[in-house]
């Protein structure tokens, strides 16, 4: 009896020994799975404290390699995270290179096939939430939104300079409005200065000198802050001076901001303003990331504009589509190709290459979400923390610190040189008025000789030559004309 006791008091132990330990083993197993065989980087905030496996891609300022280490936009993100749930993690780069798309195999490539293939628990990088993708994973809260722009490079898409760029600060109305202003201001002035007594001492002998042509003179001169004669005297023309004065004042500070804008920023309007412009145009290649959600949201679209884009693409997919982001921005810098993609990735290739811009109009608002697992334990906490962060400010710091401007400082530390169109017509201009110029001086010496002519009873053509050698100081025709009267005397 003592021996079957002792016996049963063993069996009975052991099998209460082997329940403790499969219930530990049970709880240990999913921490188990989590657990990466080879990852390029492992954070935490404590031992004992479960462990996910991040994918990732490569993608400027997202996610970056620095030496033995990843950092960016993502990863502060994930640390942030990482923090505020209490897990550890291994972050591992996805390993096609793709974000995530359905394969001719019916298969999911990218950062959600490897979260289909439990390869991975979650995804944070800049991984579009789209229908497709959300039926096979689940997202958390976007935490940066964005949409689809053009990527374009500014001298592929600036127009041809007008040789009247000048111009440019004023709209046509405004020309109009300030020549019609200056024409009535000049009147005035002539009208006033007529009636005003002040402007006579004898109006019935002395002939006034605000003339039409003198109000015109004096009118430009205030345009050109420069003082012009005839002077006012009277208090009425004054009064009408002083207000044009302050007018010219304020139009040439608003004429010189505008133009000093343009100037140095190229803010000339782009032709390509919309994707219906980007279609329309026959200089320009265009395309997007294969396999992304760009690329399907152009092929699901009803719009007619964007169905061609599809098919242009789709007809030239070995010629336009790129594989990654920066193969993408490489192109743009070094051909003629516009890259359509998400808008808040263009604006940081705009901000870091000051060559690139992106056209105006955005389609599609859209959402970055982290991506886990179907009834994935860890999506709702997730999507708590990314609202957390965003009520913090958390977010808007972070996309001030990646998204920072080189373009900016780059433009307040220098103007860059201007090109000549942008000053052609003032050029122009000045030549015109030189011409015109030296032409009425003619025309007044010309009409003055043959008054002369008339008087002295000479040819013409010889009074306008001893004329021009008089005031020009030729010596030699200055000689021989004196020589010529001379004997004409004798």
């Amino acid at each position: 009896m003592d021996k079957g006791l002792h016996f049963t008091i063993c069996v009975v132990t052991a099998v209460l020994l082997l329940r403790e330990s499969s219930q530990a083993g049970e709880e240990k197993d999913p921490q188990l799975l989590a657990a990466p065989s080879l990852g390029t980087d492992s954070r935490g905030t404590g031992k004992g404290l479960p462990t996910l496996t991040v994918t990732t891609i490569l993608e400027d300022p997202y996610v970056m390699v620095r030496g033995a280490e990843l950092e960016g936009y993502c990863m502060e993100l994930l640390a942030a995270l990482a923090e505020m749930l209490s897990f550890q993690y291994h972050v591992k780069v996805v390993g096609d290179g793709q974000y995530g798309a359905v394969t001719a195999g019916g298969n999911w490539s990218g950062m959600i096939g490897e979260i289909l293939r439990r390869e991975a628990d979650i995804a944070v990088a800049p991984l579009t939430v789209t229908s497709a993708r959300e039926e096979v994973v689940s997202f958390t809260t976007p935490f940066l939104q964005t949409g689809i722009g053009i990527l374009l490079r500014k001298d592929t898409t600036s127009q041809d300079m007008s040789f009247f760029h000048f111009l440019s600060p004023f709209s046509k109305e405004t020309w109009t409005a300030l020549l019609f202003a200056y024409l009535l201001t000049c009147f005035c002035l002539f009208l006033v200065a007529r009636l005003s007594p002040c402007e006579w001492n004898e109006p019935k002998n002395e002939e006034n000198h605000f003339t039409f042509l003198n109000s015109l003179w004096f009118g430009a001169g205030a345009l050109a802050l420069q003082g012009a004669t005839p002077r006012p005297q009277a208090l009425s023309v004054r009064v009408i001076a002083v207000v044009w004065w302050l007018f010219t004042l304020a139009l040439l500070a608003a004429y010189i901001a505008n133009f000093t804008a343009l100037l140095s920023s190229g803010s000339e309007q782009l032709p390509i303003q919309t994707f219906e412009d980007l279609v329309k145009q026959r200089n320009l290649e265009f395309g997007t990331l294969e396999g992304s959600s760009t690329f399907y949201y152009f092929k699901n679209s009803k719009n007619p504009i964007h169905q061609m884009i599809y098919e242009y693409m789709e007809k030239r997919r070995e010629h336009v589509l790129v594989k990654t982001y920066q193969e993408a921005v490489q192109r743009v810098m070094d051909s003629n190709y516009a890259f359509i993609g998400e808008s808040i990735s263009q604006d940081l290739a705009a901000a870091r290459h000051c060559n690139l811009i992106r056209a105006p109009e955005v389609i599609g608002a859209r959402g970055f979400g982290i991506a886990t697992a179907q009834a994935s334990p860890w999506t709702k906490p997730l999507s708590i923390a990314v609202l957390k962060l965003r009520e913090a400010g958390n977010l808007d710091y972070l996309r001030n610190k990646w998204w920072e401007s080189s373009c900016l400082r780059q433009s307040r530390d220098r103007w860059g040189p201007l090109e000549p169109p942008a000053l052609g017509g003032l050029f122009l201009t000045l030549g015109i008025g030189l011409a015109l110029g030296v032409l009425a001086a003619l025309a007044e010496l010309s009409s003055s000789s043959r008054r002369a002519a008339a008087h002295a009873k000479k040819s013409c053509c010889s009074v306008f030559t001893e004329e021009i050698c008089a005031r020009l100081r030729i010596k030699g025709a200055a000689r021989q004309s004196q020589e010529t009267s001379g004997k004409a005397n004798a």
